[in-house]
């Protein structure tokens, strides 16, 4: 077979990166003087910002050969794929060349494992080491680190990266020994807990001496695939809490278990993947990274799964009527976040505007309140806004969401009425 051209390898490594999710906004500023580029905290990806502006970047593998077997990958050792690898000059020319013809605003870099982690880690270092230094290239970086790499290697990856991750894939050992067995739990959690230690290290340095360089000032995400294995949501949103609370992760990104290759370890997946149950855990982890809510508050051993018919935020509310209606006068800002219909920048005007005078019903539309949800869990000035107080049973059936007449659920939005990050959902408004 001949070699491949530059442009064989790209279109082989662009999708075989297809599958990896975990790249999002940056929330990063990297600025240079003489230098290209700017990673601006607007964010990097192929995804919807605030103001509606589409962002984009180079999403590719370094090359899809693997010394592992993992039975979900699609790069994995036994398959009989096409093998293609791109030199990090390569990486290096490819970006540059794509960001000059305003095609992207960064690079998004996986791999597959070649010869042994190690060896891996220093091609992405060399990679990204001549962006930074030979290109003076400024732009958003997101490189994933290879598990069982040296944390030296570690180290001096995150030294030229916006944003690193290293992607847990599956929730639990038993799944990861079944599905994964050349990796180990203990060689995705050690480079986690050192990325995390360093960044909060240089963080600190940082506040005393500028002139130390940054590590990671994006933070670091992980990935988790839905459906591939047995756990329940609960036994997920539970291992995501830990990870934000002892790891300081950025992000933990949920992805739909898509069948692509034939593995009696995996199951079999009728129909499409199973989008709705993805949908539902990104607004788990929403309610728990900006709403206050715990892990065991969404679910329990008693409902170890999401309600894919309803949101959790209202699910919790329907098991907790005793605490509504919440007075949107007097209630204090963690109150009305738990409303369903109430999402974070209404209740910041709600807390903002009572300031002046006290809101009535016809006021809360105006701020951003879905009164649709809304009306059966508050009251303004003393009155409630629905005209009837329906039981749990009652108040469930005018709660449920409709079925998706599209083929892709979006994740939740922070702003009042934003579709999320998929501009293909269906799905609007606050949790």
């Amino acid at each position: 077979m001949a070699e491949p051209t530059l442009a064989e390898k790209l279109e082989i490594l662009a999708d075989g990166a297809k599958y990896d999710v975990s790249c999002a906004s940056s929330g990063s500023s990297r600025k240079g003087k003489g230098g290209i580029g700017n990673a601006a905290q607007c964010g990097i990806c192929h995804s919807w910002t605030a103001d509606g502006r589409c962002v984009s970047l180079l999403k590719i593998l370094l090359t899809n050969v693997c010394i592992y077997d993992c039975a979900y990958c699609v790069n994995r050792r036994s398959n009989d794929i096409r093998r293609v690898m791109l030199t990090p000059a390569e990486v290096a020319e490819l970006t540059i060349g794509f960001y000059r013809r305003n095609a992207i605003e960064g690079l998004f870099l996986s791999t597959g494992v070649i010869r042994n982690p190690d060896y891996t880690m220093e091609l992405l270092i060399e990679a990204t080491r001549q962006l930074r230094e030979e290109y003076r290239f400024n732009g958003y970086i997101h490189v994933k680190v290879v598990p069982g790499a040296d944390l030296a290697l570690v180290e001096r990856l995150g030294r030229h990266a916006d944003r690193v991750s290293i992607n847990m894939e599956l929730p639990s050992r038993e799944s990861l020994a079944l599905l994964a067995p050349d990796k180990s739990r203990e060689s995705i959690v050690g480079p986690m807990k050192r990325v995390g230690e360093l960044i909060v290290q240089t963080r600190e340095e940082r506040k005393v001496s500028r002139k130390m360089p940054p590590f990671a000032p994006a933070g670091q995400s992980t990935q988790l695939i839905v459906g591939a294995s047995g756990e329940t949501d609960l036994q997920i949103i539970s291992l995501a809490a830990g990870l934000y609370g002892r790891l300081s992760l950025k992000r933990v990104y949920y992805s739909a278990f898509i069948s692509v290759n034939r593995d009696e370890r995996l199951p079999a997946v009728v129909g499409t993947p199973p989008l709705a149950r993805e949908h539902r855990l990104y607004q788990a982890d929403w309610l728990m990274r900006y709403y206050g809510f715990a892990a065991g508050e969404l679910l329990d051993e008693e409902r170890p799964n999401l309600d894919l018919s309803l949101d959790p935020k209202a699910g919790w509310a329907l098991r907790n009527l005793h605490l509504f209606p919440v007075e949107v006068n007097r209630a204090d800002y963690e109150a009305l976040l738990r409303v369903p219909g109430i999402g974070v920048r209404s209740a910041q005007r709600i807390v903002l505007a009572r300031r002046g005078s006290h809101l009535s019903l016809d006021d809360l539309p105006r701020l951003g309140v879905v009164m649709k949800r809304a009306r059966y869990f508050i009251t303004a000035r003393g009155r409630f806004a629905a005209d009837l107080t329906p039981d749990a049973a009652g108040l469930r059936l005018r709660l449920t969401e409709k079925p998706l007449r599209r083929e892709r659920w979006s994740q939740p939005s922070l702003f009042d009425g934003g579709a999320g990050m998929d501009i293909r959902s269906t799905i609007t408004g606050e949790l």
